[in-house]
């Protein structure tokens, strides 16, 4: 695993008008289980369908339909659970809780609020390079999604769109440990990292299928502290819920603002009422939305359609032994066993696909070359025509390939680029290429000497100015490659001019 030191929080600190206040964030993470059909029913999770396609008549609440348990979305549950280290529960139940909108045709949730399947865990953010914080993970319960309202075909009307009805979420619960708007981000990032690399969240946030309620409070400095010792909520501020984020940047901004608010409200001697509120992007500002209930106000109790859920100790084995190896591990190994720096190693395990790609790339290989190729060329490129690793026109056995051939001396760094010019969009072989196009390096001392020579005979005058100054050697290799069509072995090259210049 990594070697990270742990620090304790660090707090954001905020200047008020009249004295230093801190954050307190805690965070509940909609994650929508990545299953092809629903949490009670058999209807399609498939997203961009055509309205009211995929509602089964559980999921429009149609009387006397019964719901049954996806054991895939309990499975799923139990993965993230276990990626997150965290308790499972054998014994769990679902609720109802109680409340109205539009697109909840039952008039209820079935939620999990007494006994959820997953208990305490934690997660690890990685803040700077070789320093870890933990978050902790309160509980994650199964639950269902709603639907969609729609406003804006109709001046007069609302429309409402069922297809994510009855979809299973699992609600991720952190205890308020986050301390600023980067370390949420950082916590919410790391989150979706873990979850696509166990395959039950694919953490898409623009289509809604990742998205956080973020609880913001302030509190003075050292009343944190007290917290932590204590467990009193007494020492921290009144919190409010901004609701269904589903941007790392917009987070961030909603948190700094919200702080703000919360600041002058109290500075001005006022009270920080506990609400929902929704964030503006256009206006970069936090509305109310509705007086924040307490549990007991959403009338919550057992649902008495589903049985309680008991799963086995041996199931929950059986998931654990065949879960895949999880960023922290990738990023150690890639590390230790391909000698990368820890930025290397991050940027190639952001993305379980990228990760994938190189290992492919490294294989049998020098993995710093091969780092470098894949960081510095292909995801440059992928980046600025706005494509991912999955759209990548370059294979990586083709990679490879150009690895190999920079690794033999085929071909020299500078022709490796025009190499992978050529591959990335006319795609081939690049041994192929290289033979057919005629770009192999030139490693025959002899021919690099002949053209040295002629360089230095045609150049007297730079000649004696590279005698009083060995610096100025470097034009003559500049100007040998560009005799040589760039195909000269750029050591051999400086080898053989340093050794005609006396230098």
């Amino acid at each position: 695993m990594l070697d990270l030191t742990f620090e304790a929080p660090k707090p954001t600190v905020i200047s008020g008008a009249k004295e230093d206040w801190e954050l307190v964030i805690g965070m509940e993470v909609h994650a929508q289980v990545a299953t092809n059909a629903k949490l009670f029913s058999g209807a399609s999770t498939q997203f961009g369908a055509e309205p009211n396609n995929n509602v089964a008549f559980v999921d429009a609440g149609m009387p006397g339909m019964l719901p049954v348990i996806n054991e895939e979305c309990v499975a799923q549950a139990v993965r993230t659970g276990l990626g997150l280290k965290a308790e499972i529960h054998l014994n769990s139940a679902f609720d109802r809780k109680n409340y109205f909108y539009p697109d909840l045709p039952q008039g209820y949730q079935i939620s999990q609020l007494y006994h959820p399947i997953v208990g305490e865990g934690e997660v690890i953010v990685e803040l700077r390079e070789g320093v870890g914080r933990v978050v902790r993970i309160e509980r994650i319960h199964l639950e269902q999604d709603a639907g969609k309202s729609i406003h804006d075909m109709d001046p007069a009307m609302s429309f409402v769109d069922l297809n994510r009805t009855g979809v299973a979420l699992m609600e991720i619960v952190s205890r308020p440990d986050i301390r600023g708007p980067e370390e949420a981000a950082a916590y919410i990032s790391k989150l979706r990292q873990i979850m696509r690399y166990l395959g039950t969240c694919d953490g898409n946030m623009q289509n809604g299928n990742l998205r956080a309620d973020v609880n913001v409070s302030i509190c003075r400095p050292g009343d944190y502290e007290k917290y932590r010792e204590t467990g009193d909520f007494g020492h921290l501020g009144t919190r409010c819920e901004i609701k269904n984020m589903n941007s790392m940047r917009f987070i961030q901004q909603a948190i700094e603002y919200e702080a703000k608010r919360q600041i002058a409200i109290v500075e001005a001697g006022g009270a920080v009422d506990q609400e929902t509120r929704l964030y503006d992007p256009d206006k970069g500002e936090t509305r109310s939305m509705r007086s924040k209930e307490e549990a007991h106000d959403y009338r919550y109790f057992p649902d008495p359609d589903l049985l309680p859920l008991e799963i086995e100790q041996a199931w929950v084995d059986d998931i654990a032994a065949a879960l895949p190896e999880l960023p922290d591990a990738k990023k150690a190994r890639f590390m230790e066993g391909f000698g990368l720096t820890d930025y290397d190693a991050s940027v190639l395990t952001a993305e379980v696909e990228a990760a994938a790609y190189f290992e492919s790339v490294a294989e049998g290989r020098d993995g710093k070359l091969a780092a470098n190729w894949v960081i510095n060329e292909l995801f440059g490129r992928l980046k600025k025509e706005d494509h991912d690793i999955t759209s990548s026109p370059v294979s990586p056995a083709q990679l490879g390939g150009i690895v190999d051939l920079i690794t033999k001396g085929d071909i020299s760094g500078k022709i490796a680029k025009d190499l992978f010019e050529i591959v990335y969009t006319e795609g081939g072989d690049p041994a192929e290429i290289v033979e057919s196009r005629g770009m192999k390096q030139v490693t025959d001392t002899g021919a690099i000497e002949a053209a040295v020579d002629e360089v230095i005979a045609a150049n007297p005058a730079q000649v004696e100015k590279a005698k009083q100054n060995p610096k100025l050697a470097g034009w003559f290799v500049g100007q040998v490659m560009k005799a040589t069509g760039g195909k000269a072995n750029p050591k051999a090259v400086n080898e053989i001019v340093a050794k005609k210049l006396g230098s």
